[in-house]
């Protein structure tokens, strides 16, 4: 049997396209968090700028991250633009980063940019964690198909409008309804791009049975933890 596995969400300050000062509060929120996965929003190195440039796993400026998560023993998931282009997540940890997902559903203004990706897995010791990222989260088939590959917990990097803050907490009990899995939202907190001039904050980790377990206010710089069991 896997042992407990802790997670936190963290929504971190973010000024607009700054990837070396994203990063920097990236690993603060690292340190802060004390978990063994951090769970971060959608684009949350570059702001949701859509004509943001694509950061590669080898960009100088992700150190601090590296050094944090080495640090602390934390596997953190970074939201950014990759190359593809996609709406990505990068994984990080003490040996460095790495593209482990592109989002699946795209809105209309984001696909004139960027390619869809595919549902996708990442496996933390004997845990297997389904990727997505804000609009997969609220189509019931990117659940399914990324459940389909066998899942312990789902994990989203979000931006939503203030006002939408309540599809976290809906969208993640249809996901643990539906396939019995833990599922953890990091959402953007505070302005940022594309019209989200007040986002929503107020990310979560929920239960297998969903239960809300932990979760933030709307501002920026505060984090959730909880410890997922089987």
């Amino acid at each position: 049997m896997a042992q407990p596995l802790s997670i936190a969400v963290a929504q971190p300050r973010c000024a607009a396209h700054d990837v070396a000062a994203n990063a920097v509060a990236h690993a603060e929120a690292v340190r802060a968090a004390a978990a063994r996965v951090v769970v971060f929003p959608e684009m949350s190195l570059t702001g949701y700028e859509l004509d943001a440039t694509p950061v590669a796993p080898d960009d100088d400026r992700l150190a601090p991250i590296v050094a944090a998560c080495a640090e602390t023993g934390t596997l953190a998931l970074v939201g950014a633009p990759v190359a593809g282009p996609r709406i990505g997540i990068l994984a990080l940890d003490a040996d460095g980063a790495r593209v482990v997902y592109g989002k699946v559903h795209l809105h209309r203004s984001e696909a004139i940019r960027f390619v869809p990706g595919e549902p996708a897995v990442i496996d933390v010791d004997e845990w297997r964690l389904g990727l997505a990222v804000c609009r997969d989260t609220g189509l019931p088939e990117h659940a399914a198909k990324t459940a389909a590959l066998g899942i312990d917990g789902y994990v989203a990097g979000v931006v939503h409008a203030d006002h939408e803050a309540g599809l976290h907490g809906e969208r993640a009990r249809r996901v643990a309804a539906d396939h019995g899995v833990w599922v953890a939202t990091a959402a953007f907190a505070g302005p940022t791009g594309g019209g989200f001039d007040r986002t929503s904050g107020r990310s979560g980790i929920w239960s297998a049975d969903g239960e809300l377990l932990a979760g933030t206010g709307a501002a920026p710089d505060e984090i959730a933890r909880a410890v997922f069991v089987k």
